[in-house]
Order: C-alpha cells, then structure tokens, then sequence
C-alpha cells in the first residue's frame, strides 16, 4: 500500500471526529501549571489562541484556568465537533500557517498535538506576529511511554502491522529543533509523565483515531484490531487498560 500523504492524515481526523473527541486523552494539571511557570504569567486574563483546536480538549482546560481563548480549527468535521462541546467559545476556521488573527493581540498561541501539521517556516513567523511583547509560544504532545513494557510491545505490533516507524512518529516537531528548524525561537523544554485508566473498547479507540490508521484500508485495521484486542486481553484481564504518556512541552518567550 502506498504510504498516505501529509495531507491526506492532517484531514482523516474530520472523518472521525466524534470518535477522537469521545475517545482521545486530555491532559494532566500540571500541563498548565508548566505553562504557568515557563511563561512567568498566570493564565486567568490571558488572550490565547488555541491553534489546530480539534475538538476542544485544550481549549476547555485553558477556559477553565480563566484565560480568554479564541479557537482555531482548519477541518470541517473537527470545528463542528468543538461546536458541540464549547458552542459559546470564540472558534475561526484557518491553520497555523495563516492565523486569521490580529497583529500582537495574544499573550500565548497554543498548539496542543497540532503543530506539527504546520509548516515552521511560516507558523513561527504567524505566532510571532499576532503574539504581543513578551508573549509565548506553547507547544505540546501526548505520547506514548515507550519504557512500558507493554506499550513497547503494543508499539511494535502497530509497526509491523502499518509499516511504520513509531520512534519517528513519536519524535516528529517534539524537540526544538524540529518545532523551528530554523532556530528563531529559544524553547524551553519540560517532560511530564501521567496516566489514565480507560476501558480495553475506548483504549482501541483512541488508537483508531490516529491518522496513520485513519488512511489505511478497512480490511487491515479490522485485522489489526482483532488480533491486538486478543493481546491486550490477556494483558488486562479485568478489561481496563492503563495508557502511561510523556507530554512533552515546548515553551519559548518573544522579545519584550
């Protein structure tokens, strides 16, 4: 099978739109109180985009810290799903490359597992001209804890399976040096690890809401997921599944 473009995984997510918002894991506390700390501002008051906003994961949790959010969403499917969930927050349709965003408006631009669908070379200069003075830049994915031993074994089962290379697939724009290969931006980097607790059901869920299965054929993830269901029930006999993630997050100040 012909390996999916770019392209055509950045959009497979509005197909299954409800399916990623009923299934995909949000983020832990701490997240934002490192935010909090590398930014040196609280939240509460702040002007934030919510860039590549999905369903509105982030965006809730950025209203809830009491910052002021606008969303921004390229895909049809994901906007009418973030409707749903938050009808009465602010959402424009358009993507990292071109934010429909005012010049110095915002004190944070946040990209939660979104940036690297952008292209850096004009992402970064977006974010910096709609960030004000001393404003940030905030980047961050959830992925998968590879020390685990049966997330490793898990991991390399769906790489076999989909001819993929996981490390890669965990390692794309999470380090600064692929976030702006350029090096205009300083990025401090910070790692937290947490867990949740899900059903065996919304555990393959999740992992069918990811773009390099989204693309592939109907009859590979059926058998995929017949045989990693067998796995994972041998693993977890009492049927709930323990999903460990390192959030990694970037955070890089703009010149006061």
């Amino acid at each position: 099978m012909t390996a999916p473009t770019r392209s055509a995984r950045a959009h497979s997510f509005n197909a299954a739109a409800a399916q990623y918002a009923a299934n995909r894991p949000s983020y832990p506390p701490a997240l934002l109180d490192a935010v909090e700390e590398l930014t040196g501002r609280p939240l509460e008051g702040a002007r934030v985009a919510d860039v590549g906003a999905g369903t509105g994961r982030a965006t809730a949790l950025l209203r809830a810290r009491g910052a002021d959010v606008i969303a921004v969403e390229p895909g049809l499917g994901m906007a009418a799903e973030f409707r749903r969930a938050l009808p009465d927050v602010p959402l424009v349709r358009g993507d990292g490359n071109h934010l429909p965003l005012a010049p110095a408006s915002l004190d944070l631009v946040a990209y939660a597992q979104s940036w690297h669908w952008t292209d850096p070379a004009r992402s970064v200069p977006e974010a910096l001209r709609v960030l004000r003075p001393g404003g940030a830049l905030a980047l961050w994915w959830n992925t998968s804890a590879l020390d685990v031993p049966w997330i490793a074994e898990a991991s390399a089962r769906l790489a076999r399976h989909f001819d993929i290379d996981v490390e890669a697939e965990k390692k794309i724009g999470t380090h600064a040096a692929g976030a702006d290969p350029e090096g205009r931006l300083d990025f401090a980097h910070r790692n937290l690890r947490w867990s949740r607790r899900v059903s065996l059901d919304t555990h393959l869920a999740n992992l069918g809401s990811h773009s390099i299965l989204l693309t592939d054929t109907e009859e590979r993830r059926t058998a995929f997921f017949t045989e990693e269901r067998r796995h994972l029930q041998r693993v977890f006999p009492d049927g709930i599944v323990e999903e460990t993630y390192d959030l990694d997050l970037l955070v890089a100040l703009t010149a006061t």
